[in-house]
């Protein structure tokens, strides 16, 4: 029988070092569009300030990216939004102070989305959702951070309210990360 350092070394061998290799992501990394073919946007309330909507997102769908084209289609300049639903998978992330990236976790299994809150701002002249996330396991124990991916199971039902004030982030040299500045306008 083949000892359990054998098995690693072998393991190791054929690649394995980068399959144990932690996964970094820069905090200014920019979001990829076109991943949530199927989600549906209704405006569910307006006044002078403040304009309600719910996005329904489907299976398969890719909640950065539609939060994403959401706000570029609808001109989003600042909002807040939160949500409940169900994913197949997540990638939440922790910041590590000293790489000034995210290390990222992901969660490879059916789970529900406890928590989901969150904040679109400019930056550059576009539109960012910042996203963090509680994402509830089977035995009912939670994951959670930053999101990098979420891909939608059954549904995710978000709403989001848009204000008309606009919000601008800048990079904060510290970390190296896009935050929102209120002394900056335009």
């Amino acid at each position: 029988m083949k000892s359990p350092l054998y098995a690693l070394l072998i393991f190791l061998s054929f690649g394995g070092i980068q399959a144990l290799a932690q996964e970094y992501v820069s905090p200014s990394q920019p979001v990829e569009v076109g991943k949530s073919p199927g989600v549906k946007v209704k405006l569910i309330s307006k006044t002078r300030k403040v304009q309600t909507y719910v996005l329904i997102f489907s299976p398969g769908d890719e909640v950065r990216s539609g939060l994403t084209e959401f706000a570029r289609k609808y001109n989003v300049k600042s909002a807040q939004y939160s949500a409940i639903g169900d994913a197949t998978f997540v990638k939440v992330a922790f910041f590590d102070y000293d790489k000034k990236m995210f290390k990222a976790i992901p969660i490879n299994e059916p789970s529900e989305v406890a928590s989901f809150t969150g904040d679109i701002a400019l930056f550059n002249g576009n539109p960012v959702a910042h996203t963090h996330v509680s994402i509830a396991l089977e035995d009912g124990s939670l994951k959670g951070g930053h999101l990098l991916e979420l891909v939608v199971g059954p549904t995710l039902e978000v709403f989001v309210t848009v204000y008309k004030t606009p919000l601008f982030k800048k990079i904060d040299p510290r970390y190296d990360a896009a935050v929102i500045d209120l002394s900056l306008e335009k």
